[in-house]
């Protein structure tokens, strides 16, 4: 079977320094997907672009077609379902209070490392069952490291294959029994294993669903969030005056900034793009950035507007089946932190940010940000 689209066919690379520092150029040239298509564009066979990590990365949620995705993705999902989100909103919403009133009083700080790094880093283990004696520094550099693997093996990819090696031997160790906290999401996922209703081998993958994907997502997303905020003082005022909008804010937040640059998808049938054909057992590599300003569905795509309306049809979170299994975390995160925002901050006063190079996450490595406190 042959499947045509008409997509226009150009010679670019999106892994360059010049492209990750500065996107939007190239993804202007390059609009069309294939989220919906995953019959034809498959995940089973992984979402990268070598082909030993995505052996070494198959069976979890994101890297599995159906009907098996349907299993995997349900053991976490059911974690992580909006429903399930209003027994952690109190947790989420006094930690967001806390760290944004303990900024206020600091004044000055980077929005990496003291915001954006500071809440998931605190949130997600606690949830995943964390043990006390392990550090959570290792987290991040693990997470970046399994994010850049989803890129070439150029030397980002390279130097982070010890880290790999690193979170596979953890992920291993806590699906042992005893390890995670009990009561946690993991330990049951632990003691589901034990009671045979889940297969031991599918553990880790699981366990690092609810970890990697979480974090340095939720970094760039959170110290984006203060960029905008901060550049766009008339969108800060605004969402000020009118805290109903935090919702939409957010949305817009990640349509305009997209955390995630994009993911490959594997032919399994032969077709056409833009008339080149794409023999059946190559790759397509979406990108989620591109599609988020599209200017033929955005109107005036590229402005910051916490009201635009329609924001929520973003694919920053993904689409289809493969949409992100942990948005609803990562909206009650970003909502929470902009609520304590409108709470507890009248500016928000930003430096010029540097931007971090990786091949799949869209981010900031440092921002110096001042918050000047709400007298009233």
């Amino acid at each position: 079977m042959t499947s045509t689209l008409t997509i226009p066919q150009v010679d670019l690379d999106p892994y360059t320094d010049e492209s990750i520092a500065d996107p939007y150029p190239l993804y202007e040239a390059l609009r069309d997907a294939a989220l919906h298509r995953h019959d034809t564009f498959v995940s089973g066979e992984g979402v990268g672009l070598t082909d030993t990590l995505n052996k070494a990365q198959k069976g979890s949620s994101f890297t599995s077609d159906p009907p098996y995705h349907a299993y995997v993705r349900g053991l976490v999902a059911r974690h992580l379902k909006p429903r399930a989100m209003a027994d952690i909103n109190g947790y989420v919403t006094s930690w967001a209070d806390r760290l944004v009133q303990d900024l206020v009083a600091r004044k000055s700080f980077d929005a990496v490392q003291d915001f954006a790094v500071a809440f998931p880093l605190a949130v997600v283990p606690d949830l995943t069952g964390w043990p006390e004696d392990e550090g959570k520094e290792r987290l991040l550099a693990w997470a970046s490291a399994g994010f850049n693997a989803f890129g070439p093996m150029n030397d980002r990819t390279q130097a982070g294959l010890p880290l790999l090696g690193e979170m596979a031997e953890f992920l291993h160790r806590m699906s042992q029994p005893g390890n995670l906290r009990p009561g946690s999401w993991g330990a049951e996922l632990v003691s589901e294993a034990r009671e045979g209703k889940i297969e031991d081998k599918l553990l880790p993958g699981l366990l690092g669903d609810f970890l990697a994907p979480s974090m340095d997502t939720s970094v760039s997303a959170l110290s984006i969030m203060l960029w905008l905020l901060g550049t766009h003082q008339d969108q800060w005022r605004r969402l000020r005056e009118d805290p109903s909008l935090i919702p939409s804010a957010f949305n817009e937040i990640i349509r305009l900034e997209s955390p995630l640059r994009g993911f490959t998808r594997y032919v399994a049938e032969d077709t056409e793009l833009g008339g080149a054909p794409l023999p059946e057992g190559s790759r397509v590599l979406l990108l989620f950035g591109s599609a988020n300003r599209d200017e033929r569905f955005w109107k005036s795509s590229e402005p910051f507007d916490n009201a635009r309306p329609g924001a929520a049809q973003h694919v920053g979170f993904g689409h289809g089946i493969h949409a992100c299994v942990g948005q609803a975390l990562s909206r009650l995160e970003g909502q929470s932190l902009l609520a304590a925002l409108v709470r507890h901050v009248d500016r928000i006063e930003v430096k010029e940010p540097s931007w971090r190079l990786h091949n799949t996450i869209r981010g900031i490595e440092r921002l110096d940000v001042t918050f000047h406190g709400r007298t009233s």
